[in-house]
Order: structure tokens, then C-alpha cells, then sequence
């Protein structure tokens, strides 16, 4: 039995295969209509989500299964103390794969380590956010038609984006390689990430704080918003959120193939104007992560379509 906690958990190999089947299901969703017949996803989200826990439950449901669970803490015996440890045998008892998305770093963990179904990590903290890390791979090589030799900005919150964590450590595994970080002093890519990933695979980098400075070398650029969640202080929260607006003006500097990804949910940071341009993938992208999470529930369940 396997659970996903990190996009590290399957290597470069599964990873291309994972990615092929979500391109197959993508091109023949008929074929897999049925393969979770009599299978139950239970999705315990501690924390809000939109995209994420419909997309999870779309996935199952698009494979001919069923769903259940919980869309935050307040509605669960969490509101009574429960722990997550017994959370997770007893929702063991009810469904045959889970997905968990939790505030505190390293909960999923706890939970993959009391499970007997496997456990999809769907978002724990600032900490680690696989799936939209699948399904910001299966965008980039849709789009790119390749995860190798890239320039990647990665814009906005690099400090608490787990989704920019996430990412990162799944692209350095590539050949050809090469970030640029464009953030606020306060927001910049944590060092333990910056050091010990990026240095020490010796991954070419540049820090910038003006996007415009980056747009004309990049092939992605991967915007995130300031999480209003993540702040402690009021004060700094609205200080930082308008730090970045990602515009048409902005764009004509942007190569004509170069594309724009968000995890979404976005406040201010792309301008709805930008939705337009043939450029803006970000709606694309939250179609990929159907697909993607449907190719991850097969393989972790271990259901083969021919």
C-alpha cells in the first residue's frame, strides 16, 4: 500500500507514467468511467478549500465511485478533540482511499502512519501540496510539451506557498533547470529550500523583487497570492498583498510563449484583464488537476484500465 505526503514519494519514472495516464484519461474518459465501481474516497479537510476538495471528489466520482467526508474541522469530531490518528482508523473502517488537507504541517503523516487505505496528502500548512505539484507538472509538460530545460519564475509568496515548496522540489529532479524568485525581502524562498535544495543540487537561480525584470526570460511563470491565513499581523498581511498585480501592460514584456499558471484561488494578483490572453493557463491548469487526481487514485489503489 502506498500514500502520497511529497511529490518525492514516486520517482522520476512513476512520475512520467502517472502523467501519461492522465493524458490517456484526458483523451478517453469513457474507458475509465467505470474503473471505482463500489470504491469510496473520503475527503477530510481541516482547512476551506474549493478547488482541491471538488476536484479530489470529481476525480472519484468521474471513475464511477463514491465520496464522503468533511469540508472542515468544525463539522467533524475535531470540534471535539478527536485526534487525527483516530480520525484516520476510523474513516479506514468507512473508505478505501483517503485525501486529507490539514493546517498543521506533518498531520498527513501522522495520519499515513495509523492508516490501512492509502493516504493522499492534500495540503498540509506551508509545508508540502503534492497533487496541485502533479498537476502543475501534467500543465507544464501539456503546454511545453517537456519538464526539462525551462525557466521558471516563481512569483509572489515564496516564504509560506507550499505550492512553490512543493514545486520545487519536484522540477530540480530535471535536467536543465533554472528558477528565478521574484518576491518581497519578507516573502523570499525559505533558506532550508534554498540551501539545501537549490545549492546543494547546484540548481542556477536569481533572486529579483520587480517581475518585471524576470518576464522577458521566462517559459512559466508560476504567480501565487499573499496568504492572508499565513500572517500572524494584520499590518504586514496588507502591506504585502498588492505587491505584485500581474497586468496587460506587464505581459506585452512577456515572451509569446511563455504561459501563466496560479494554483489559484487569486485575490489581486493577475488582473482579470490577463484571462483573455492565450497565455493565461490557469483555468486549463484546474482542469489538469482533475485528470491527474484520477490517475492517482488508480495508482494508488492499484486499478489498471486496459
Amino acid at each position: 500500500m502506498r500514500h502520497l505526503m511529497s511529490p518525492l514519494d514516486f520517482s522520476v519514472e512513476e512520475l512520467d507514467t502517472l502523467l501519461d495516464l492522465a493524458q490517456d484519461i484526458e483523451a478517453h474518459p469513457d474507458k475509465y468511467a467505470h474503473a471505482c465501481d463500489g470504491k469510496k474516497l473520503a475527503t477530510l479537510f481541516y482547512e476551506p478549500s474549493t478547488r482541491t476538495r471538488l476536484s479530489h471528489e470529481a476525480a472519484m466520482l468521474n471513475l464511477g465511485g463514491s465520496i464522503m467526508g468533511f469540508s472542515s474541522a468544525d463539522s467533524s469530531s475535531a470540534a471535539k478533540g478527536e485526534s487525527v490518528s483516530d480520525t484516520i482508523r476510523t474513516i479506514s473502517c468507512y473508505a478505501d482511499i483517503c485525501a486529507m488537507r490539514h493546517p498543521k504541517e506533518g498531520a498527513p503523516m501522522v495520519a499515513c502512519q495509523h492508516s490501512s487505505i492509502p493516504v493522499i496528502n492534500a495540503g498540509d500548512g506551508g509545508h508540502q501540496h503534492p497533487t496541485q505539484t502533479l498537476t502543475d507538472l501534467l500543465t507544464i509538460r501539456n503546454l511545453k510539451g517537456r519538464l526539462n530545460n525551462l525557466t521558471i519564475g516563481l512569483c509572489g509568496d515564496l516564504k509560506f506557498g507550499r505550492t512553490v515548496h512543493s514545486l520545487i522540489h519536484a522540477l530540480v529532479r530535471y535536467t536543465g533547470i533554472r528558477f528565478v524568485l521574484i518576491s518581497p525581502e519578507e516573502l523570499r524562498l525559505p533558506d532550508y529550500i534554498r540551501q539545501d535544495v537549490l545549492d546543494k543540487q547546484e540548481i542556477p537561480y536569481r533572486e529579483v523583487v520587480r517581475l518585471e525584470d524576470a518576464l522577458p526570460e521566462l517559459d512559466i511563470l508560476y504567480m501565487t497570492r499573499v496568504q492572508k491565513e499565513r500572517f500572524f499581523n494584520e499590518e504586514d498581511y496588507v502591506r504585502m498583498k498588492d505587491f505584485y498585480i500581474l497586468d496587460k501592460k506587464k505581459m506585452q514584456l512577456a515572451p509569446k510563449d511563455m504561459y501563466v499558471m496560479h494554483p489559484l484561488p487569486r485575490v489581486n494578483e493577475i488582473s482579470i484583464e490577463v484571462d483573455e490572453d492565450p497565455r493565461a493557463a490557469y483555468f486549463r491548469q484546474v482542469q489538469y488537476g482533475v485528470y491527474v487526481r484520477m490517475a492517482l487514485i488508480l495508482t494508488l489503489l492499484d486499478i489498471h484500465v486496459d
